[in-house]
């Protein structure tokens, strides 16, 4: 079994919205520099995103380039645009996303010979008048799995190759 190393939540209400923090950690047993290169290109998202439907329009993947995406979220379908922020070769790779959920990834690497340590933080808003206010709780609990699923199959894509 595939085992998510760490694992937290935070949230809070900003406006109607309701922001939270999911933090992730994973051992993957492949070299930092082959983690670095799949997470930093957009388009392998789809292979280990739950939810994520759709990459299209990637105009490259260096700090200051752009894709957009179809996300479905509780059986709603929500698109955006993300931005590359910031790139750090083989240790930090950041990403802020608008559109139908706002959030930012903050993916750190660590290197220990041929194993990587990767820890992912992930700030997001939950759209709550898309989503419902009953949903709230239901969706923080499905995000909270799918961030260790998408763990979990980043670890199984790169192991597997």
């Amino acid at each position: 079994m595939i085992g998510v190393v760490g694992s937290k939540r935070l949230t809070k209400k900003i406006n109607d919205n309701l922001m939270a923090t999911v933090k992730k950690s994973i051992t993957i047993n492949v070299n930092v520099e082959k983690v670095y290169n799949y997470l930093r290109d957009p388009s392998n998202q789809p292979e280990w995103m739950p939810g994520m439907i759709e990459v299209k329009v990637i105009t490259g993947s260096d700090v200051g380039d752009r894709f957009k995406w179809t996300y479905k979220m509780a059986g709603i379908l929500l698109e955006g645009e993300t931005t590359i922020t910031e790139l750090v070769p083989n240790e930090r790779i950041v990403t802020d996303s608008k559109g139908g959920v706002k959030s930012t990834f903050d993916f750190k690497l660590k290197s220990v010979g041929e194993v990587t340590s990767v820890e992912l933080t992930i700030d997001y808003t939950v759209p709550v008048p898309v989503l419902g206010r009953l949903a709230e709780k239901v969706i923080l609990k499905r995000n909270e799995r799918e961030a260790d699923l998408a763990m979990g199959n980043i670890k199984e894509m790169l192991e597997g190759q």
